[in-house]
């Protein structure tokens, strides 16, 4: 590493820094894929995927995204949220979810 990068700092991002992706939870017949997102204060805000997997390999699976207010201290916390409130949108619309048949959107 360069002088001038120890004094100033890279520019390179850090491992710990780069965007994390959670692995997919199975929840009925879709997929959970939670990413909190850092909000302003420095907590992080509940938001994820639903997923529903399409057999068809003409087709792309398809995906709507949700995102809410509520703002957790912890990324922990908010993954344990985001999958809560998909579980919950899942139980309250299922397939009418995806009902306009676009290939994303939001939930």
């Amino acid at each position: 590493m360069s002088f001038f990068s120890k004094l100033f700092g890279s520019s390179k991002p850090k491992a710990a820094e780069a965007p994390q992706k959670e692995e997919p939870v199975l929840y009925k017949e879709f997929l959970i894929r939670p990413e909190p997102a850092k909000a302003d204060n420095g907590q992080w805000r509940l938001s994820g995927y639903i997923i529903k997997t399409i057999e068809d390999d003409e087709q792309d699976d398809l995906e709507r995204f949700y995102l809410r207010a509520d703002t957790f201290p912890t990324r922990e916390e908010a993954i344990d949220f985001s999958l809560r409130k998909g579980r919950q949108i899942i139980d309250e619309q299922g397939d009418r979810l995806f009902a306009d048949g676009e290939a994303s959107g939001r939930a």
